[in-house]
């Protein structure tokens, strides 16, 4: 054990009888320090995050299937581990609040004049040609989102040529930057910047990117089990992913919500379960790369630790961190057993007003699991804080508003089913 990992786990209360809130806000706290960068792929962050639930699995008596709790896998995937640099004529923008580099960005640094994408190329053919025939090369194309469809939608000549330019300048029409993770790049460095910041007289950008695509970056799911006392080969499963969005640059992107909050509730039921095993076994899987496409849960369906036939019924975690408006079932309206005793729980105690749920979706990690039979569902808090895949998903704001309502459904759910 690392002395990092051991002084992490110093902070945590061997009392593992019932939940503790302190308990909880040390492991988000911790998830998303800046040691963790995001749990992302610069500077190993998703490791790191990795490393603790490990060692927390361990702490808390978790039998691993194999000699460790890990399970490789590797991925391609974009990151940016040098500082980014915007200015729209003297007017320095900030990054994770003014810009982002789009997850597809490649390298790039330089100045160039800007100019704008001429939108009469959608309906008037003299425009095309004009487009077409212009000189962008040492420029900085500029462009709205909303015209992106209609611009693919075109020949595949059109925009190659917004891609000649120098650099590539995305305006959102939203007023919030949302970042991903992307497995490729585009040819050009491609900034995201909100349309009410960007000035119509702007003249000249300067820029500076530094992307580095990973064809094959190793990472891994976190795995371990509670034995069941009755029948050990039926397995209930708990998930929550990890990862999250990483750094760029200079800044890095928290997942307070999304998901430091689904993996704490992970680690809370695992503390519980250990301490008082169910008839079922039940394995708690920490999956990786969930925000690059799902790529961890999908490895793991693909090769799974034990045969998918012995799940009797999977939860997965994800955005637990509010409440203020209920709780969502994902996919809770094809399991309507499942969905029928956890509601005479909720009425029982009376956690939520009302808990909601919808068809299945490809949104988190439950989603292949489900594709291959297994009877799974996938629970996110709903209302609060707007935070999302942006620098404001920290665990300061985090409100946990019905954290210990979420702990208390989902561990009668488990001793129930």
């Amino acid at each position: 054990m690392t002395r990092f990992t051991c002084l992490l786990l110093c902070t945590f209360s061997l009392d593992i009888a019932a939940q503790d809130m302190n308990r909880v806000r040390a492991t988000i706290d911790t998830l998303c320090s800046p040691t963790m960068l995001g749990r992302g792929y610069v500077n190993q962050g998703e490791r790191k995050a990795a490393d603790y639930i490990a060692a927390r699995f361990k702490a808390t008596g978790l039998i691993p299937f194999g000699a460790d709790y890990f399970q490789p896998f590797k991925l391609p995937v974009n990151t940016f581990p040098k500082p980014v640099r915007l200015q729209l004529d003297k007017q320095k923008l900030v990054p994770g609040r003014d810009f982002l580099l789009s997850p597809i960005s490649q390298s790039g640094k330089g100045r160039g004049k800007v100019v704008r994408l001429d939108t009469a190329i959608f309906s008037d053919e003299a425009a095309r040609q004009r487009f077409l025939q212009s000189q962008v090369k040492n420029k900085v194309m500029v462009y709205e989102k909303k015209h992106y469809a209609k611009l693919v939608e075109m020949p595949l000549e059109y925009l190659n040529k917004v891609y000649e330019a120098k650099a590539v300048v995305e305006l959102q029409n939203s007023n919030k930057l949302t970042a991903s993770v992307s497995p490729s790049q585009v040819t050009r460095p491609l900034f995201e910047v909100k349309l009410a910041d960007f000035k119509p007289e702007t003249q000249r950008i300067r820029f500076r990117s530094y992307a580095q695509l990973i064809p094959d970056y190793p990472t891994q799911n976190v795995i371990g089990y509670v034995r069941g006392t009755a029948e050990p080969d039926s397995f209930l499963v708990v998930t929550a992913h990890y990862d999250h969005l990483g750094a760029m640059g200079q800044i890095y992107f928290p997942g307070a919500n999304d998901n430091a909050s689904g993996v704490s509730m992970l680690l809370e039921l695992a503390q519980h379960f250990a301490a008082h095993p169910p008839k079922y076994s039940v394995a708690f899987i920490a999956f990786g790369a969930e925000e690059a496409g799902l790529i961890g849960s999908k490895y793991y369906v693909d090769h799974p630790l034990f045969p998918l036939r012995q799940i009797r019924f999977l939860m997965n975690l994800d955005l637990l961190g509010t409440g203020d408006d209920g709780l969502m079932v994902v996919n809770g309206t094809a399991m309507a057993t499942e969905f029928d005793l956890l509601s005479r729980i909720n009425q029982k105690h009376g956690y939520f007003p009302s808990i909601s749920r919808r068809a299945n979706a490809p949104n988190s990690d439950h989603y292949f699991f489900a594709v291959k039979g297994v009877r799974s569902v996938f629970f996110y808090t709903l209302g609060g804080i707007k935070a999302y895949h942006d620098i404001d998903d920290r665990a300061q704001t985090l409100p946990l508003t019905k954290y210990p309502e979420v702990f208390g459904l989902l561990r009668e759910l488990v001793e129930s089913l």
